[in-house]
């Protein structure tokens, strides 16, 4: 039997997450090209722009990257002037990452077109439907967590 339209089977929706996650940083690493960061890079900064303070592997955890890789990312940050480290004052062994004035003015810059891309991800679902979609992508994190 030949594969047919009506015969193929639905991709997997853990396909399909990734392709949605490939495609945005394709876009996102174009938006911030311009800054000489990259869309992993940006993502960690927007971290710290919601938690400053973080310590290297709390930020390699909520950036989706890994312990081994933060290290290197922060010192790119950190050479830009993008983000600093001080010691934690309640654990003076501790380093703790802080995004600079450089680092939000650089956020700020691209807070639109980034926002023009979450729009365009959306645009053709209704107000609703991208509640919907932010709730299952939610609990879908939360199940996998």
């Amino acid at each position: 039997m030949l594969d047919t339209p009506a015969t193929k089977a639905a991709p997997s929706l853990l396909y399909m997450v990734k392709q949605v996650e490939l495609v945005v940083r394709s876009h996102l690493d174009e938006l911030v090209k311009p800054s000489g960061i990259t869309a992993l890079q940006y993502t960690a900064l927007t971290v710290l722009e919601r938690h400053d303070g973080l310590s290297a592997a709390q930020l390699a955890r909520d950036s989706f990257v890994t312990a081994q890789s933060i290290a290197d990312l922060v010192r790119s940050l950190e050479n830009r002037g993008l983000v600093r480290r001080e010691r934690n004052p309640r654990n003076r062994r501790e380093l703790l990452i802080l995004l600079t004035d450089t680092g939000r003015e650089l956020l700020a810059r691209h807070a639109e077109p980034v926002r023009e891309l979450e729009e365009r991800m959306v645009r053709d679902l209704t107000p609703h439907q991208t509640q919907q979609l932010r709730q299952a992508l939610t609990q879908a994190w939360h199940a996998l967590s």
